[in-house]
């Protein structure tokens, strides 16, 4: 059975895309079997740019296959911000309390109609090598006012989806998975492995 790395050090993030891909046909792994592993940096100028660049600077460093993706929050008022920056928003990479505090600070005072944002992800896929493929998702949602719930990470207590009447963080796993930017960005890749895994050396 062929490996599959997830390109993540975030540990939240790594256990979403494992059970997303569960089944998948490969043995999943994260980052955290391979504590050697480089830390690529995040420095391009798009979701896309960036997921490629984890993706095959991790393959060629671990000597396997590997997903990884690069995903943010783009709020309409702010002009798309964070986008790239969602991660280190607040100053600090991966706080996720100072990135939701810097947002609702932007905010304050933003009417309804005007809080729209979405979630944004493109995952990648690469094996030493060789960019197999790249994959999209978007949900679209609204900034509340404070964080409500305490499932999931990063943005998800602020990201409000009308249809649900719930934030992220206030959806159980299974559900958020569903709609989310990731789980479709990831859903649309697992569609691709039957005809990518045999690729692998």
């Amino acid at each position: 059975m062929a490996t599959l790395v997830i390109g993540t050090h975030n540990r939240k993030k790594g256990r979403e895309i494992v059970r997303i891909l569960d089944g998948c046909g490969a043995t999943l792994h994260t980052l955290e079997d391979f504590p050697g592993a480089p830390e690529p940096v995040e420095d391009g100028e798009t979701f896309e740019a960036n997921a490629i660049k984890k993706a095959t600077e991790l393959a060629e460093a671990l000597g396997t296959m590997v997903a990884a993706d690069d995903s943010g929050l783009e709020v309409d008022a702010l002009g798309g911000r964070p986008g790239v920056f969602s991660a280190r928003y607040g100053g600090e990479h991966g706080n996720d309390p100072l990135n939701i505090a810097r947002v609702l600070r932007e905010m304050e005072g933003v009417p309804p109609e005007r809080r729209t944002a979405r979630f944004r992800c493109v995952a990648a896929l690469a094996a030493p090598g060789a960019l197999l493929a790249t994959t999209h998702g978007t949900v679209e949602g609204v900034i509340a006012e404070e964080p409500r719930g305490t499932n999931g990470f990063g943005y998800d207590p602020i990201f409000f989806v009308p249809a649900l009447g719930r934030t992220c963080a206030e959806l159980e796993p299974g559900d958020k998975h569903k709609i989310s930017h990731r789980g479709q960005a990831f859903r649309a890749l697992r569609a691709e492995l039957p005809r990518l895994l045999p690729l692998e050396p």
